[in-house]
């Protein structure tokens, strides 16, 4: 208790010294309180912009804050824009923790000391963060591996610094003005999941055995294997990756990497993994991101840190395609039309209102080169017209929107002259075709096919169950009896229509086997 009090005591002394109650200062409910807080605090430096100061209370508060902070970076939708990007500089970066701590873990989380599970195992880490740290190994037969053993005492850590920040967050959502919409409470409960998510290192194992299985057959992007049998909730070993860190430019140029196409495979990459598989890596900094300069698999992209994913459902993608290709089109019309069909703006909203107000938000970015566009901004018009106009920012496209940028940063860096709309365009109109044309519709009925096999055998016994109930009605309802007959008949012609397509379809999928085993043996 006395130590909970100590640090809340802290994180006081902390806010007063960095002058966070300044920036609160324009929502709170009670202005007159300012002139209060100016006269105690009279000795305070408060020179800086009120996102230096923000950054670097974070930093003093330690890494969890620090964490916090860079999933408060992410929410656009929230956060002012000079806020936000004092927070994206926020860097993970804390002293690695003792060896002997980290064998330990090794051992209590496989039962083995390092030196029996493996041939070689580097004491000095060779990165470390505010979860976790990383060695270097070698398997006993000869695979080299990284190792990355979760941070000590890290959950107890995280629940009590968590736990002030519920209080926190109660807190301002009774004094701030503006708390209705910044939603500080939901916004704490959504970074404790997410940091608790980052605590299960087989949580991302699996992320990466997904990823790796979605592009198994990919020129583009290589993820390392997970050796299973050295992985527990603490402790992960994977594949050793070798290739240059994506923003060593200079080194990237000298081993003969073609920058314009690595900056264009990066959109692809991009929305291969929105649009195909729904589910992203959605922490693509420069520093999880290498280029493989290995003869095999040279100009390839590698991704590291899965501990941050997101998904996205048929719906989400969906409406993000058509909301990208009517982008891309510049029918802000049909940009507007979706975003009220969805529900996502209020169904009394004017149609022609809320296009005029995203044309003056997208128009200007079409036909410049990605140097002389910030996405960033555009970003934030967007959503401080979505506000205007009362759209709802969907939870899961948050991390979409942070990773956007994170693909825009990549592009400035590798490609001055991209162009991210062009680029992307064709590959998004492709996808289209394929879910609405008559080969994706070809696609999910083999994908149905099973259960229509289970499900034809009963039409039968279905069918005499209904005639048998339609039997044992009560005969002096005339009306109820002819209601009854009404429906049967319509529930026959149904089932007969099922049982033609169903037939139809079998015979079709029979005809399409024989044409390819005759397809084989010519």
């Amino acid at each position: 208790m006395m130590l909970k009090f100590l640090r809340l005591l802290k994180i006081l002394r902390v806010s007063v010294q960095y002058g966070l109650d300044e920036i609160a200062i324009s929502g709170l409910k009670k202005p007159r309180i300012t002139k209060l807080i100016d006269t105690v605090f009279f000795w305070r430096d408060l020179s800086a912009p009120r996102g230096v100061r923000l950054r670097m209370a974070l930093e003093d508060l330690g890494p969890i804050f620090v964490k916090f902070g860079q999933v408060l970076s992410t929410r656009r939708d929230l956060i002012p824009a000079d806020l936000v990007e004092e927070l994206s500089r926020l860097q993970d970066r804390v002293p690695p923790f003792d060896s002997d701590l980290a064998i330990a873990q090794i051992r209590k989380s496989l039962g083995a000391h390092p030196d029996q599970l493996f041939a070689s195992f580097e004491r000095t880490p060779v990165a470390s963060a505010s979860i976790a740290q990383v060695h270097f190994a070698t398997l006993k037969d000869g695979k080299q591996v990284a190792v990355k053993v979760l941070r000590p005492g890290m959950k107890k850590s995280i629940d009590e610094d968590v736990a002030l920040m519920h209080i926190a967050a109660e807190w301002i959502g009774r004094v701030w003005a503006d708390s209705k919409r910044l939603k500080p409470k939901e916004v704490v409960a959504e970074f404790d999941k997410y940091l608790h998510d980052e605590l299960d290192l087989m949580r991302e194992a699996a992320n990466a055995s997904q990823l790796r299985r979605n592009f198994a057959d990919s020129q583009l992007l290589l993820v390392p294997e997970m050796y299973w049998d050295y992985c527990s909730n603490s402790v992960i070993v994977m594949e050793r990756m070798h290739g240059i860190p994506v923003s060593q430019i200079d080194r990237l140029e000298a081993a003969g990497v073609d920058l314009k196409k690595l900056s264009s495979d990066g959109v692809e990459i991009f929305f291969t993994q929105v649009f195909r598989d729904g589910f992203f890596h959605a922490d693509m900094h420069p520093g999880n991101i290498l280029v493989s300069i290995d003869p095999a698999t040279f100009g390839r992209y590698i991704a590291l840190d899965f501990g941050i994913v997101g998904t996205l459902n048929d719906f989400d993608k969906d409406y993000l395609s058509q909301n990208f290709l009517a982008f891309f089109r510049r029918d802000y019309k049909r940009v507007a039309e979706a975003h009220i069909e969805s529900g996502w703006a209020p169904k009394e909203t004017r149609v022609d209102e809320l296009e005029s107000a995203v044309r003056a938000c997208c128009e200007p970015i079409f036909d410049r080169p990605l140097k002389d566009i910030s996405f960033g901004q555009i970003l934030l018009r967007l959503f401080q017209t979505s506000r205007r106009f009362n759209v709802e920012v969907q939870p899961q496209l948050v991390l979409l929107q942070k990773t956007l940028l994170n693909i825009e940063g990549l592009g400035r860096q590798l490609d001055p002259d991209l162009d991210l709309w062009k680029t992307a365009k064709p590959y998004l109109e492709n996808w289209m075709a394929e879910q609405v044309g008559w080969q994706g519709m070809w696609q999910r009925l083999k994908a149905e096919a099973p259960r229509y096999t289970h499900i034809l055998p009963q039409l039968p016994r279905l069918l005499h169950r209904a005639l048998e109930q339609q039997g044992e009605r009560p005969a002096d309802n005339a009306e109820l009896i002819k209601v009854l007959i009404s429906e049967q008949q319509r529930t026959n012609r149904l089932l007969g229509f099922v049982v033609y397509f169903a037939g139809a379809f079998g015979l079709g999928l029979a005809l399409y086997q024989l044409y390819l085993r005759w397809q084989h043996l010519a």
